[in-house]
């Protein structure tokens, strides 16, 4: 049976020993004026201003995540309302305070993925990068993906597939799009580098 074809970005699935992660997430900040979108299921990155911004595979794939991307809170500055989001749309300046973000950082967190090829089973256990794609407005969500092609054992790959799906529209590794379940092997939190 063919896969669905559905694109979320990284889904908090549950902990790396098998139990629930029950929604576990944190605050960080978003830089007032940050321009670049950031949908729920993005991973993120620590920046040296003491806020987060989007991973880009495209620009520094080695950087360290801290965690996915979950949504977002401010005060709109033009319904002056204070707003939640799943997503950051991107160059938003609020009337006051910050930019309230919740990411999902647990270093043991396990989260789905739908692969962006065929998924063979002799692929578990290797790290992987992940695409660079634009999430969809309407809905908030990432279309990042496992980039099957972009695969190695080096420490600084972002994600490490650990498991596939055993959901039965989506386990079907003879074609695209199967669900892998994923953990973050490059996780800021477990590499000791600190930011200067």
């Amino acid at each position: 049976m063919a896969n669905v074809a559905e694109k979320f970005g990284l889904r908090p699935y549950r902990k790396l020993d098998g139990t629930p992660l029950v929604g576990a997430q944190n605050r960080y900040t978003v830089k007032a004026g940050y321009g670049t979108a950031i949908y729920q299921g993005d991973l993120v990155i620590p920046t040296s201003t003491g806020n987060i911004e989007k991973y880009d595979p495209s620009g520094a794939p080695e950087t360290a995540v801290v965690g996915v991307f979950n949504g977002v809170f401010y005060n709109d500055p033009t319904t002056q309302k204070p707003t939640y989001k799943n997503y950051y749309p991107g160059s938003v300046t609020p009337t006051e305070g910050d930019i309230t973000a919740f990411v999902v950082d647990d270093p043991d967190a396990v989260f789905l993925m739908d692969a962006d090829d065929t998924f063979a089973r002799s692929n578990l256990f290797s790290n992987y990068g992940v695409t660079n794609t634009t999430g969809v407005t309407q809905t908030g969500i990432s279309k990042a993906q496992l980039d099957v092609s972009v695969k190695g054992t080096a420490s600084t790959y972002v994600v490490q597939a650990i498991d596939i799906s055993q959901d039965p529209d989506n386990s079907d590794t003879s074609v695209a799009n199967a669900n892998i379940l994923v953990r973050i092997n490059n996780h800021f939190y477990r590499s000791g580098t600190g930011l200067a």
